[in-house]
């Protein structure tokens, strides 16, 4: 515990994700301070059987209700199996399932019982790292971007550089490594750029009862739809200023504009507008970055890839080019941002959230 406390210290944390796309739970173990990456541990990974995803999504923009406290347990046993199995470690970050997100109405809400975690693991925990965000006006979403900005400076990078990810929904963070801080102005902005594997998982999911779109097989074969692809970039989100946020379901209509469409054609035309909303993100960035790092399930998609190669201004790459590790990028950043919470720096910011100030979210609780 004395260990946590001491802000001098490098300590051994353990983060823990499980996003929108609802494969399952990714753990990993980061060296660092709060502010410098001093080393990468071990990491590991649990799928959500077909039974445990069937539960998860129908919790899915459940505030309350009876569809909750199954979705719950399999959160909760699903980390309680993979966390216990590390060893070493002085402190868990434990992010939760996302299961509904409306900042600016009902706010935002992540199943899981960081405190019942503590007592289950004997370690601390920090966790409800959204929630601080929330009540002080921020979009409560991304919060990797602090540790992208320790990313880049651990690769070393001197001009500015972009982190995309590519889960459930997509999220850009553009990153100044002159700046000393993360909070610094200037340093960060970050923010959704629009839905990623989410809907397309989906469609894969209703049509051919198969999780995904495995190397973009599917989309590969099919032809896009411009129509659907011009509806789609005519939402309002697109129109709005960062930061910004969304809901893994804030465009479930997507799936309806290609209802017509052959399986082919479909899936192509929804990879391409997970691309044009990354495109049109783009615009937004205070300068054109020296390359992209693609982060998440997305980057395993080829035509995904190859399509935002094409409208791109610049360099775009797995984030292994660079040498990190694209599945585990957020369970490390979550233990990351678990040893800022435990010494009292910040998490998010004005360029990051939207926040009115830079505010460090998150609950410790210890067993």
């Amino acid at each position: 515990m004395d260990k946590v406390r001491d802000k001098g210290a490098v300590i051994t944390a353990l983060g823990a994700m499980s996003g929108t796309s609802l494969d399952g739970v990714d753990a990993a173990v980061l060296r660092t301070d709060g502010v410098t990456i001093h080393g990468f541990g071990a990491h590991d990974y649990r799928g959500y059987s077909a039974n445990e995803q069937k539960t998860l999504r129908a919790a899915l923009g459940q505030w309350t209700g009876p569809a909750l406290d199954p979705a719950n347990d399999v959160v909760m046993d699903a980390h309680e199996a993979l966390l216990s199995g590390f060893e070493g470690v002085d402190l868990v970050g434990f992010h939760g399932q996302t299961v509904a997100h409306a900042p600016r109405m009902q706010g935002t809400l992540q199943l899981g019982d960081g405190a019942a975690l503590a007592q289950s693991l004997g370690l601390p925990v920090v966790w409800d790292f959204r929630s601080a965000d929330v009540e002080l006006g921020g979009e409560g979403a991304p919060l990797a971007p602090f540790f992208h900005f320790a990313c880049a400076k651990w690769i070393g990078a001197e001009a500015p550089v972009a982190f995309l990810n590519l889960g459930g929904v997509g999220n850009l963070t553009w990153v100044d490594p002159a700046a000393e801080r993360p909070e610094d102005e200037g340093a960060l902005l970050a923010f959704d750029t629009g839905p990623a594997n989410a809907p397309l998982n989906d469609l894969m999911q209703a049509r051919l009862g198969v999780p995904y779109d495995d190397g973009g097989r599917i989309a590969s074969s099919g032809t896009v739809e411009t129509g659907a692809l011009e509806l789609f970039l005519a939402e309002p989100y697109f129109a709005r200023m960062p930061p910004k946020s969304l809901d893994r379901n804030d465009f479930a209509e997507m799936v309806g504009l290609v209802s017509e469409l052959s399986d082919a054609d479909a899936a192509a035309t929804l990879t391409a507008m997970c691309a044009a909303g990354v495109a049109e993100a783009m615009q937004h960035c205070p300068r054109v970055p020296s390359q992209v790092l693609v982060t998440g399930g997305g980057r395993r998609n080829p035509v995904l890839m190859r399509m935002l190669e094409v409208s791109l201004d610049c360099p775009v790459h797995a984030v292994e080019h660079v040498g990190l590790d694209g599945d585990m990028l957020e369970a490390q950043a979550f233990a990351y941002l678990a040893v800022r919470v435990a010494r009292g720096l910040p998490t998010s910011c004005p360029g990051t959230t939207g926040v009115r100030a830079a505010v460090g979210g998150g609950t410790v609780s210890y067993p």
